[in-house]
């Protein structure tokens, strides 16, 4: 018999609701990827490359192109230089490189500083390599950082700290304060940071994205992680990178070839010459933006008092009015009697917090966002009647 080695971890919340929603056909808005047709030029140039016989094993850490090019995005977006021979490595999926990163520092009675509601990778390889993750809520409405807390969570077995802008699930994005305390919480000790900036595209209202590498001081000690699914509607592909100073770099890249060695030849060489289109990933904020008030004006519309989101593709929706039901109790009953899935926030908490919100993807469809509020508003007008509020 296999003694589990976390026995506490459940199927992704994500997989359960996409399978509920198959089985009562109901929009899918849970899981995390766009429903837009991804650019036929990019898809051209995979198949160009594997014409061309770009078919067998990439370099491990990436083939050169592309790596040459991220530097060159970087260096231009964030003003940091990263080498690209020893500092920058092509992952499968942004989840693959959070995975190497963390089982390259943590080790056994590690502890990792992780803000709740939480992206539910972390935790899970935290405690696979041994550590000890210590959890620190966001303060609602806003999902701000208490950052005198932080420090109070801080000591000497404190190995890590992961932060994640723009945060998934709730669409905050951290501001430059937000980094001015990290630098004051790790300044004088080893303390290293995961800054996971997938969305780093998907920023609303004039915000800009904060990213570590934009702090010298941070960046030093930090490994950033980024997906290429996200900037390019191709979440299937699994392809993302990973940075960090090279001390820290040459350390991950002994895990990760031992994890999946190297990533498809063929769209890593397709990438490299697609990213040189900075339109395509420039323009992802305005376009997302758009669905993000398109959804929120609908749900306004039906009576829903939505606080709109400042990054990613998901919005946060509170029904504490509406309902007794804890959150999971009414993603199910929404799916099964309204045809509409979302994500209950509490699956993003290490104790199921009962939080009577619920996390809804918007990046989809202008039509599937309407059958999605069309489910809701039925939804709300049952539920104010039998509160007696009509």
């Amino acid at each position: 018999m296999i003694k589990s080695k976390v026995p506490n971890i459940k199927t992704s919340i994500f997989a359960v609701m996409t399978s509920m929603a198959k089985e009562y056909n109901a929009v899918n808005l849970s899981q995390g990827f766009p429903d837009f047709q991804i650019s036929n030029d990019l898809i051209s140039l995979v198949n160009k490359y594997m014409s061309e016989g770009f078919n067998q094993y990439a370099p491990m850490p990436g083939v050169p192109e592309l790596r040459n090019e991220l530097s060159k995005k970087t260096e231009k977006q964030y003003s940091r230089k990263y080498n690209p021979d020893t500092e920058i490595t092509i992952t499968a999926g942004g989840t693959q490189a959070l995975h190497s990163a963390i089982s390259t520092i943590v080790r056994e009675g590690d502890e990792v500083i992780i803000f709740e509601p939480a992206y539910d990778s972390y935790a899970p390889v935290v405690k696979l390599n041994g550590g000890r993750p210590v959890y620190i809520k966001l303060k609602q409405p806003d999902y701000l950082i208490d950052w005198e807390e932080v420090n109070k969570g801080v000591n000497s077995n404190t190995r890590l700290i992961i932060i994640n802008t723009p945060h998934n699930p709730t669409g905050k994005v951290f501001s430059e304060e937000d980094m001015i305390s990290l630098k004051k919480v790790v300044s004088g000790t080893n303390i290293l940071i995961l800054s996971d900036e997938v969305y780093e595209h998907i920023v609303f209202d004039g915000k800009n994205h904060n990213s570590i590498a934009k702090y010298p001081e941070l960046a030093d000690r930090s490994i950033l992680v980024y997906s290429f699914g996200k900037m390019y509607h191709a979440t299937g592909w699994k392809v993302g990178y990973c940075m960090a100073p090279e001390k820290i770099m040459s350390e991950i890249r002994k895990v990760h070839q031992f994890t999946v060695f190297a990533v498809n030849t063929p769209v890593q060489y397709a990438l490299a010459e697609f990213i040189k289109r900075e339109e395509e990933y420039l323009s992802l904020s305005d376009f997302y933006q758009e669905k993000r008030d398109f959804f929120n004006d609908m749900l306004t519309k039906i009576g829903f008092d939505v606080v709109p989101a400042s990054g990613t593709y998901f919005q946060a929706v509170n029904f504490n009015t509406l309902t007794d039901e804890t959150d999971f109790q009414l993603a199910e009953r929404l799916v099964k009697k309204f045809g509409i899935a979302a994500v209950p926030m509490s699956s993003f908490y290490h104790n199921d917090e009962n939080t009577k919100t619920l996390r809804f993807c918007f990046a989809k469809t202008d039509d599937i966002l309407e059958q999605a509020a069309e489910r809701l508003e039925n939804f709300y007008s049952q539920a104010k009647k039998q509160l007696n509020l009509f």
